[in-house]
């Protein structure tokens, strides 16, 4: 345990940015996970509904620096990628 006054207000600080940071990750694989629940059922209007979802949120973890830059990129690009197999099949 830190002693230190400053070590442990940062403790404080990074442990609010952790749980902001799970909920924000967990909010995505929400998201992905109900583009791809909608392909599967072959809604196409509700699997792009919930595709754009996702993507928004992908995109505003990567703002928000949750996620990397290029991490999101992929995300996003195998999600599309995955929504879009799973409705032309």
């Amino acid at each position: 345990m830190a002693n230190i006054q400053s070590q442990i207000k940062r403790n404080r600080q990074n442990e609010k940015a952790r749980q902001r940071n799970k909920t924000v990750r967990s909010e995505i694989k929400t998201r992905s996970k109900s583009a791809i629940d909608a392909a599967r059922a072959g809604d196409a209007a509700a699997a792009e509904e919930a595709l754009k979802m996702a993507q928004a949120k992908i995109d505003t973890a990567a703002t928000r620096g949750v996620l990397h830059r290029k991490t999101a990129a992929r995300r996003k690009s195998q999600l599309t990628k995955q929504v879009r197999s799973l409705l032309s099949s």
